[in-house]
């Protein structure tokens, strides 16, 4: 074999695990929010985080600073696995435990609230970096009292609504449930647990039933003008900048914060490699909308930060080995030639 082909076979050694390794090293996070019934970090992202309109939202960006709403769609726990009840604790629920996001959790009766009626619905939930998962719903058990901190004990035991991978349309996870008969002010909560990864999201969502906006006889009225809206698609782009959450181009640092087992954030992250979506699979209430336009394949995800590192190491590692056996073969060549 030549000096060139050997060079040339060393190089294709080289080059070959950066390509691969370019495809491991890409970022995948997933990240969004319940938008239909609107979550109370959505509702106070719409109405803006510097100056929100509504007292709740204002009282929730004191308590926890402007930056937890630009960071609307990161409600999150790194680690959890399933083991939701186990890792929050009462009181901070909407939080998922998280000090960033605590003005979430305080007890008040005039959180913006959504108009709901019993009977199907057709939920909406904000996928801004999408994966494949499953969605459960929540809500509270009559006598709720939005004036005291949530507890899982005001929770229904069962979810009245759950499905695993449902269909995208327009960025959003769109399926039915069935509400059950409610009256007065209540709490839908959401848990969005990955298969992919450990991950999980959360979400609270205030609402009402029958027009009366008290809870159980103590709550206030709601002012008509504070009905929730969801945040806009021209919203999120004009913030991307202003967010430290990396989810499909409208990241900020390119931080994907996790969380430990203390409460501490912890910047975490997976090495993507996409592969066709397996079929869906259904589960009680689901009733999901067939075709539709902006319907995508839900990428699967592993490892942690240390993949990628690891990943470019190697492939820099074969690319200088290969650079330097070249060089060598090459002078080898040449002190023959003199010869």
């Amino acid at each position: 074999m030549t000096v060139r082909r050997k060079a040339t076979a060393l190089a294709a050694l080289g080059v070959a695990p950066l390509a691969v390794t370019g495809l491991a090293a890409s970022p995948a996070v997933a990240h969004g929010s319940m938008t239909d019934p609107v979550s109370r970090v959505s509702a106070c992202y719409a109405e803006g985080p510097e100056s929100p309109r509504s007292a709740a939202c204002k009282a929730a960006v004191a308590a926890s600073g402007a930056q937890a709403f630009y960071d609307w769609n990161e409600v999150n726990i790194g680690d959890a696995a399933g083991r939701h009840r186990e890792i929050i604790p009462d009181g901070k629920l909407c939080s998922a435990g998280r000090d960033k996001y605590k003005g979430l959790d305080l007890p008040r009766t005039d959180w913006p609230a959504a108009k709901l009626s019993s009977g199907d619905h057709t939920f909406t939930y904000k996928g801004t970096a999408p994966h494949k998962g499953s969605f459960e719903l929540y809500i509270t058990k009559d006598g709720y009292d939005p004036s005291k901190p949530l507890t899982w004990s005001d929770l229904e035991t069962k979810p009245f609504a759950k499905v695993t991978d449902p269909r995208m349309e327009g960025g959003d996870y769109v399926f039915n449930g069935t509400i059950p008969n409610k009256s007065g002010r209540h709490l839908i909560y959401s848990i969005w647990q990955r298969s992919d990864s450990p991950e999980a999201f959360y979400t609270c969502s205030d609402v009402t039933f029958g027009g009366d906006s008290g809870g159980s006889g103590t709550g206030t009225s709601q002012p008509a003008d504070s009905q929730p809206a969801a945040p806009t698609e021209k919203q999120i782009e004009e913030n991307r900048d202003k967010s430290t959450v990396d989810h499909n181009g409208h990241g900020g640092d390119g931080k994907h914060s996790g969380h430990d087992e203390h409460g501490d954030q912890q910047p975490q992250g997976d090495a993507e490699v996409k592969k066709e979506a397996a079929p869906n699979d259904t589960a009680q209430n689901d009733t999901r909308p067939k075709g539709g336009s902006g319907d995508v394949n839900l990428a699967e995800t592993g490892g942690d930060d240390s993949t990628s590192v690891i990943a470019m190491g190697g492939a820099t590692a074969l690319a200088l080995g290969a650079a330097v056996l070249f060089a060598t073969l090459r002078r080898r060549a040449l002190g023959r030639h003199r010869a």
